[in-house]
């Protein structure tokens, strides 16, 4: 998985770089579990956001459909922007996992835009969305935390 440890370990660095959280917090984002939480909220079936299912919606509605389905199909993956992403999971739900971060929104939107494309990638291997989706978010996290850390799911 050198590819996904490349682009986290850009991502994480230069998060790490531009700020450095107060009061402990993430450490420059290097905590994998807040982060592997932070994204199962949006993925997980009982993560609030519709899952996995509830993510497409979003897209399709935003006009994105075919940019969430080339990442969850077994083609090259589409590029999305952070605005692309705001406009498409909604300012409340960037500044929830924002703050559950200890960042800011500006910073949180190019790391989700760099990441996203590849962890839904990886956790849709058949090219599809699940029919029962991803699972909760307690299978989600395990899943996510082997991904972040560069193993695959069991």
């Amino acid at each position: 998985m050198g590819l996904l440890d490349s682009v986290l370990g850009q991502v994480l660095g230069g998060a790490a770089q531009q700020q450095q959280p107060q009061g402990g917090g993430l450490g420059g984002l290097g905590d994998l579990g807040g982060l592997a939480g932070a994204l199962g909220g949006l993925l997980a079936n009982n993560g609030g956001q519709g899952g996995l299912g509830g993510m497409v919606s979003k897209f399709e509605q935003a006009g994105m459909g075919d940019v969430i389905g080339s990442w969850i199909g077994n083609g090259e993956n589409k590029p999305v922007s952070g605005d692309q992403l705001q406009n498409a999971l909604g300012g409340d739900t960037i500044a929830a996992i924002a703050s559950k971060l200890g960042i800011n929104a500006q910073m949180l939107l190019p790391m989700l835009a760099t990441m996203l494309p590849a962890l839904i990638n990886q956790l849709t291997p058949q090219g599809k969305v699940p029919e029962q989706g991803l699972g909760n978010q307690d299978d989600l996290l395990g899943s996510l935390s082997g991904l972040l850390q560069g193993n695959k799911p069991t």
